[in-house]
């Protein structure tokens, strides 16, 4: 999942680095910072399942 999404950010910034209108440039940063924040959830929640104990 952490992979398709680092490579959604990776498509999301080079269409922002193209994007000339203002409206459309707007569009980008948000969907960015949704995939950033998604990104930033299910690395915690993989980190969370790496540090959980071992069932007995």
């Amino acid at each position: 999942m952490t992979y398709e999404l680092e490579i959604q950010i990776e498509e999301l910034r080079a269409e922002l680095r193209n994007a000339v209108d203002g409206a459309e440039r707007r569009q980008i940063e948000a969907e960015l910072e949704i995939a950033q924040a998604e990104l930033i959830v299910a690395t915690t929640e993989l980190d969370g399942l790496a540090e959980a104990e071992p069932p007995f």
